[in-house]
Parts: structure tokens; sequence; C-alpha cells
């Protein structure tokens, strides 16, 4: 890439233009989408802004509350929240908003009512903050049915029927990875302009990866198939190097690095999580939809992560997602024990 050019040019694709554009090809939208996306983004803006201030503006430390997953609640999750959940309720477009710091789904009054439910997790990997670490917000956005009453039955549906997922990750710079169901893009923060400019057009995950990210220290508690395939990842037995271990702690930046540099993110089953430990609805569907929006895959050590049916807002379950070959090896190996 030619940076000094890139610095001097004048058409910039902001994610508004992006986003227009993408609504024309949709000859019958009538711009709902367009003004929920707005929104979202006007969110990450603020939350981006808050983060950065977070050390100056006394906003570490514990907010001296537990959020319903049992975590101490940051300062920043609650304003995150508090920011994300206006911003969606305001712009007029949303029925149903679930949070991972809201123990009930929302229910949006009906003056204010839209035709869309949006899953979020305000600031995931929160526990970062304090020392520095990538953070971001996760989404996922599902259609509701013209006329219809606003029930759970339109979130706790599966991945698949997902309108729109992405996350925006807070770190040395603050990306916006968003996908529509045609492909993936990539869109960084100018701060001098305020505005989400096109910066990683149509990403595509490579087929496989040289690299496994996984909390090693959980290993005493795996099953089978995970633990033969991070010993494969460490020891090949076809003479190939070993894969390189890259975990940050931080589901975000993880995914994120997944998604640019191939490779697989695992955080399985275990003997003290045995339904997993990420959620369903705002972790594994957002990034799953990613995942194969851009080539890879996402299992869940029994299904397609996409067709998963939660039956809970805040259920769980396992997640392998990646390189499409270096899924589909952890497949072959849960395959393998399940015919044992």
């Amino acid at each position: 890439m030619d940076h000094a050019a890139e610095a001097h040019r004048t058409d910039l694709m902001t994610i508004t233009r992006f986003v227009l554009n993408e609504q024309s090809k949709h000859p019958e939208s009538r711009g709902d989408f367009t003004i929920l996306l707005s929104h979202i983004v006007l969110g990450c803006k603020f939350v981006c802004s808050a983060v950065n201030k977070a050390g100056l503006a006394k906003l570490f430390g514990l907010a001296g509350e537990t959020n319903v997953q049992g975590e101490e609640q940051k300062k920043l999750d609650v304003l995150s929240n508090e920011v994300f959940v206006k911003a969606l309720i305001s712009s007029g477009r949303t029925c149903i908003l679930v949070s991972e710091e809201d123990e009930e789904a929302i229910f949006v009054e009906p003056s204010k009512r839209g035709r869309y439910c949006v899953v979020f997790d305000p600031l995931d990997g929160s526990s970062n903050i304090d020392c520095g670490v990538s953070i971001g917000t996760i989404f996922g956005i599902y259609h509701m049915k013209d006329g219809h009453e606003s029930t759970l039955d339109y979130v706790l549906q599966p991945g698949k029927n997902m309108l729109a997922a992405g996350y925006c990750m807070y770190g040395s710079s603050c990306t916006l990875v968003l996908s529509t169901g045609t492909g993936v893009n990539g869109f960084t923060l100018d701060p001098s302009l305020g505005e989400f400019i096109l910066t990683h057009p149509d990403i595509k995950i490579p087929k496989k990866g040289t690299i496994y990210s996984v909390n090693e220290g959980n290993a005493k508690n795996w099953d089978g198939p995970t633990a033969q395939y991070v010993e494969r990842c460490k020891f090949p037995k076809d003479g190939s190097s070993p894969k390189s271990l890259r975990y940050i702690g931080s589901m975000v930046a993880d995914v994120h690095r997944t998604l640019l540099y191939g490779g697989i993110f695992l955080y399985p089953a275990d003997k003290r999580s045995p339904n997993g430990k990420l959620r369903v609805l705002y972790e594994v569907f957002p990034m799953s939809f990613l995942m194969e929006q851009a080539g890879g895959q996402a299992f869940t050590g029994k299904q397609r992560a996409l067709e998963l049916v939660p039956k809970k807002i805040h259920e769980r379950s396992p997640i392998f997602l990646g390189s499409y070959d270096d899924v589909e090896e952890i497949k072959a190996l849960y395959a393998a024990e399940e015919k044992e």
C-alpha cells in the first residue's frame, strides 16, 4: 500500500457513504437500516472517546455492582451500556434490545418502536481496560416482520437469520468491522474527521492459518478433541512447522487478528464450564456470522454455530472459529470421537 498516496486521497469512502451505496442496491428499502447503523456508529464513537479518556476521567475500576453474568461491572461497562441503549432506542428503528449487561430484554415503547432487534455486548473484554489492552463492542441485528407483535422469539433465532453483524475494536486505532450479509468490510476512525473510513475492503480470511488462540490455563479441564487439536498445533505429525500461540483474552481483539491473519480461535467447553463460556446471541453469533462471510467457518463442537437455536437470551456455547481448513481439522476430531 502506498501510504503517502493514501494520506492525500480526497475520495474517501466513509461508512455512511458505504451504507447508502448498499442501500441504493435495494430500491424497496426505506432507509431504516441505514438510520439504525448510523446510531450504532455514533455509540461506537462515544465509547471510543470514553475508553481513550478512561484513566483521566476515573472511569477505571468497579462500579460496585455485579451484572447478570456474575461479573463485577466496570464503570465503563455501565456507561457503554447506557450509551448504546439510548442510541438504539432514539433511532426509532428498534423493537427489542438484548444487552450482556441487562438481565431482561428491553422492549422499546410503541411510540419509538421499529422493525429491528439488536443484540449486543457493549464492552467486551472490559477487565482489560486498566492495562490498555484492546477491548470492543459486538453487535448483531435481526429483522422483525411487519405487523407482528414484539416477542422474544424474534431474538431467540439461529444466527444464520441475522441481517447484519459487526464489532468495533478500541485499540491503537478504532476499527469497525461490519457485514450486512454480502462480505465483510473494515473501517477505521479518522479522529481528525470524526468519520469511519473504509480501510479494509472485502476482508477474506486465509484458508489456513499459522496461529492458534486459546486460554491454555484451562487445558487440564479440556475434552479429548480440543486437547488433541492443541497438541497437533504444537507438535505437528506431518513435519510442518508448529503453529504460534497468540491469546489476548479479549474476544474482539483475538477474533480481529484471526480474521486478518488467519488461524483459529477456540473457546471450548470444559469441566468447569460444560456449556462453554461465551454467550450465544451477542458473542458467538455475530463473530461466527463475520467469519463465514469472510470465507471461514464457525463450529460449536456439535454443529455449525449459526444453526444453534438459543432457548435463553444469555445462553452460552463452546466455539471454534477461523480459517476454513483449521476448523475442518477440529470438526474431524469431534466426528472421530463421536464414532467411538
